[in-house]
């Protein structure tokens, strides 16, 4: 796996906003981001991770609680846990000798918006 650093989407961005993937061709720079975010994702327990730090009430959960849930090493799942931060989509805070991870919203919701059509009505909330 590389182990270049991943750009968090949407910090250069003078207006604070990418076009869709439909509304218009992607720059270079702006292909590679998102590609490297979307790589950041693109693995089955980084996205299962990712929704039970996201679906938790309170908005984070300790890392304590996220390891039972998978067959896997604390260290797999750290790694895993490092690659979403470095990609944007969420942060934490040691308290302690745990780690508390929480969403990065702001990614996410441009990530939705690079991939919703012009115009298209909002999704329902489930």
């Amino acid at each position: 796996m590389s182990k270049q650093e991943l750009v968090v989407l949407g910090q250069d961005a003078a207006d604070g906003c990418c076009p869709t993937l439909l509304s218009a061709p992607l720059d270079e720079g702006t292909a590679a981001e998102l590609a490297l975010v979307f790589k950041a994702l693109g693995d089955p327990v980084r996205l299962r991770l990712l929704a039970m730090i996201a679906s938790r009430e309170g908005g984070e959960v300790c890392v304590c609680d996220l390891t039972p849930a998978f067959d896997l090493s604390q260290p797999t799942i750290s790694h895993h846990l490092k690659l979403l931060k470095q990609a944007g989509l969420i942060d934490s805070e040691r308290r302690g000798t745990w780690v508390y991870y929480r969403l990065l919203p702001d990614t996410t919701d441009r990530l939705a918006a690079v991939l919703t059509r012009p115009g298209a009505p909002a999704a329902p909330a489930a």
